[in-house]
């Protein structure tokens, strides 16, 4: 009887080892383990999955997106294409308007504070709810508040990258003359000799520099429109999801209200600084507030629930799956 025992335990090792051999050893192990009558028993060790590896090539991936969004928007910012040479009316006077070197909301408060604002509002929420409300996360980072961070901010970069290149897009592409356009090109529609009511293709701009030109041909439609709802529509929207208290029931409506009017005054601005059209600054609304909804709704996962969320304590799904609960 016990030689039918060993018998059967050394063909289980046999076979071990065999299969052992046949993995080819894919990160796992083999341990010999002695016993006090000399035997010796195979252990085999867990085999361990590539996960972190493939994980970090979807962050690259999610960089390259990333980048592959913002060519439309750096093409047009580094005057890589020039804009479509539309013509106009003689006589248009939606183009005669005066220029005005200062703007009520330059390029650059315009820009640092949408990111600003946005990002400094989800990095504080995102601590607040790895602090307070001990969200936790499988992800290959470590850092529960990093993981976070780095899907909430992430899906709020690739909206700005994505409208931003719509708007440069359409920028270039329709040509539209800007209200202030023949003060830029600094001619008048008596120098130019012209019947009203006659299309003139083309004009030459004297002692006008070409940047300028180009840039009042820019019209359609508004950046600072589109931007400014995207940011502040983006970040109610943010708000509605993480600021659950309870105390007082209007402060989130007022807060989320005041960000709208913010992002409207911008729009409205433009009209004001003669850069655009009212319908130019429509469009801006529009578009930035499709693109805020988009990206909010079905690609962030501010409003997305998994079946077991049912506790502020959750456990998160990796930040790279389509699957996210909480963070």
């Amino acid at each position: 009887m016990f030689n039918a025992a060993s018998g059967n335990a050394a063909s289980r090792d046999a076979e071990l080892q065999h299969r052992l051999a046949e993995g080819g050893g894919g990160g796992g192990g083999v341990a010999e383990q002695k016993k006090g009558n000399g035997e010796k028993h195979v252990i085999a060790q867990p085999v361990a999955k590539p996960l972190c590896s493939k994980r970090r090539m979807l962050v690259g991936l999610d960089l390259l997106c990333l980048f592959v969004a913002s060519i439309p928007f750096f093409a047009c910012e580094l005057k890589a294409v020039s804009p479509y040479q539309r013509g106009f009316f003689c006589g248009d006077q939606s183009i005669t308007y005066p220029h005005i070197e200062s703007e009520a909301i330059p390029d650059g408060v315009l820009i640092a504070g949408g990111i600003i604002i946005t990002g400094l509002t989800i990095a504080l929420g995102e601590c607040y709810r790895v602090r307070f409300l001990s969200v936790r996360s499988r992800a290959f980072v470590k850092n529960h508040y990093i993981s976070c961070l780095y899907k909430e901010l992430g899906c709020f970069l690739f909206g700005c990258c994505i409208g931003q290149s719509l708007t440069n897009m359409a920028k270039l592409s329709v040509g539209r003359l800007r209200p202030n356009f023949l003060s830029v090109c600094n001619v008048t529609y008596e120098s130019l000799k012209c019947k009203p009511g006659t299309y003139i293709p083309n004009v030459i701009c004297p002692n006008s520099r070409t940047k300028d030109v180009d840039e009042a041909r820019k019209s359609f439609f508004s950046g600072h429109a589109s931007f400014a709802m995207y940011t502040m529509l983006y970040l109610a929207f943010y708000l509605q999801a993480r600021l659950s208290w309870r105390g007082a029931r209007l402060l989130r409506p007022l807060v989320q209200s005041m960000l709208v009017m913010l992002a409207v005054y911008t729009g409205l601005s433009r009209i004001s600084d003669y850069k655009h059209h009212p319908t130019d600054v429509l469009t801006g609304f529009l578009q930035g507030g499709l693109t805020a909804y988009w990206v909010a709704f079905h690609i962030s996962s501010m409003f997305k629930t998994s079946r077991g969320d049912v506790s502020p304590t959750s456990t998160l799904e990796s930040p790279l799956s389509s699957h996210q609960t909480v963070c």
